[in-house]
């Protein structure tokens, strides 16, 4: 496989769904984080430093189209996984524990994908628009979140965070997936 080419345009859209995802599920973070002991952030922190100091040491080797490329789909897959997980097995100690993890494995390679995304897009102008496109995003996920907490109190009745972190994650699923066609179609792809 050899990826020749990232189309700015496309990947703008999909760091626009990228933000939504953040904005809809940070809220969420908390309910299912719940059952975790203050320490395990403390090892959880540590690991995650480690790793980032890892992934920097070897910047030189990772920093090329096909390399971002493909860890930009892990971290999707991961959280992917992480969606689907939560989806079928909610609300226990080895859930929060699995989110959590899978979280700081996707944070390890946030410096790297930011740095390397800098690297491809080049431009001032590029590089303005992705963080628009981003905040735009994130915005729209944190005011969406927002109207379907309240809606499904309002005309749904549910009131507990459990119930309504649950209800979200099908929403979740979706613009998971979106996200990674998105990814996909942001760069041009040949086999080889």
């Amino acid at each position: 496989m050899r990826i020749t080419r990232l189309y700015p345009r496309r990947y703008f859209w999909y760091k626009f769904v990228n933000s939504l995802f953040t904005g809809l599920s940070i809220g969420s973070i908390f309910t299912i984080y719940a059952p975790l002991k203050p320490s395990i952030y403390s090892v959880g922190g540590v690991l995650l430093a480690l790793g980032m100091l890892i992934v920097a040491k070897f910047y030189e080797k990772l920093m090329n189209l096909k390399i971002f490329f493909l860890i930009s789909l892990l971290v999707e897959i991961v959280i992917l996984f992480l969606v689907g997980y939560f989806l079928i097995k909610p609300y226990t100690y080895t859930t929060a524990l699995l989110v959590y993890a899978g979280y700081q494995l996707t944070f390890v390679f946030g410096s790297y994908l930011v740095r390397t995304e800098t690297i491809f897009l080049k431009k001032k102008k590029f590089l303005s628009l992705v963080d628009i496109y981003k905040q735009a995003g994130y915005l729209s996920g944190l005011v969406v979140s927002f109207i379907f907490y309240r809606s499904l109190e309002y005309f749904l009745g549910i009131t507990t965070n459990q119930d309504k972190v649950y209800y979200l994650h099908f929403i979740l699923l979706f613009v998971e997936v979106l996200i990674i066609i998105l990814l996909i179609r942001s760069f041009r792809i040949r086999r080889i």
